[in-house]
């Protein structure tokens, strides 16, 4: 039983993520708006529900906390100095996907992507991952707070963010935040899979900076550990590899990979600022 562990379902009111709501979202927040006061729906120009449900994937990527804009999310959406306010760049993309499951408040994105991720390791249905979801939360306290419908409709939501739609939906459901990374594909028949061969291109330095995001300040990174950063990031084994080996080469006094008798590590010879990294690939666009 895993006592600290409380998984969180709901707050997203049914709504995916569009495109435009977390800059949306952060410019309210930067008026010093209240998403609890009476004229946010008139300040944000959408529905109360759709207030609740921007402020859910504020908070969800990271970007509020407390009522106040993080650092990323100043250094991403901020008028004058943000590096890319109206999400343009591919590479923000990614970021952002490493940092909806990081921040780990909207929950199944975390088991999903990496959880769920090693136990099918390609085709899955909606069913199964309603099963997991149910399994997972069965190993924790609250087991007697699953909901059926709950669960369903975050999964739902969920591959809304994700899925490409059918060319006949309405224009409207293409403007999800991440279709374009194009990491989860739906078959005729409604089987989904994780998109491994035809992803878009990862950007190593996101990669990068996840690794050193997630390690914090360890000098010595297990296979292990970068394995489930590809999971998140749907990447073979074989381009683990190739992206480590291109970030070694490309930060030779810095990284160092080895595989010593079988056994695969990534060294951090010297400290490599991951806000930094950030720094020099948005000076290049």
């Amino acid at each position: 039983m895993q006592d600290k562990i409380r998984y969180s379902f709901s707050g997203h009111e049914s709504f995916y993520c569009k495109s435009l709501w977390l800059k949306k979202g952060y410019d309210f927040v930067s008026a010093n708006k209240d998403f609890n006061a009476p004229d946010a729906v008139i300040d944000l120009g959408v529905g109360k529900n759709m207030v609740a449900a921007i402020r859910y994937w504020m908070r969800s990527f990271g970007l509020l906390e407390e009522g106040k804009s993080t650092e990323i999310a100043d250094y991403l959406f901020n008028n004058e100095t943000g590096k890319d306010p109206y999400l343009e760049d591919l590479g923000t993309l990614w970021l952002l996907h490493y940092l909806i499951i990081k921040t780990d408040s909207a929950s199944i994105y975390k088991l999903f992507f990496i959880d769920f991720h090693k136990e099918k390791s390609n085709e899955f249905t909606k069913d199964q991952l309603q099963l997991f979801l149910k399994r997972k939360n069965g190993e924790t306290k609250y087991e007697h707070l699953y909901n059926e419908n709950t669960i369903r409709r975050d999964i739902g939501v969920m591959l809304q963010n994700y899925v490409t739609p059918k060319p006949d939906k309405p224009s409207e459901d293409f403007s999800a935040l991440l279709i374009n990374l194009n990491l989860i594909k739906q078959t005729e028949d409604k089987t989904l899979y994780f998109n491994v061969k035809g992803k878009s291109k990862l950007i190593p330095e996101f990669f990068l900076y996840a690794i050193i995001d997630d390690n914090k300040n360890e000098n010595i990174v297990s296979f292990d550990k970068l394995m489930d950063l590809a999971l998140i990031f749907c990447l073979t084994t074989a381009e683990l590899i190739d992206t480590v080996l291109l970030l070694v080469e490309k930060y030779p006094n810095s990284l160092r990979f080895t595989d010593d008798g079988g056994i695969k590590q990534l060294f951090f010879l010297q400290e490599i600022d991951k806000n930094q990294i950030l720094e020099q690939y948005y000076s290049k666009q």
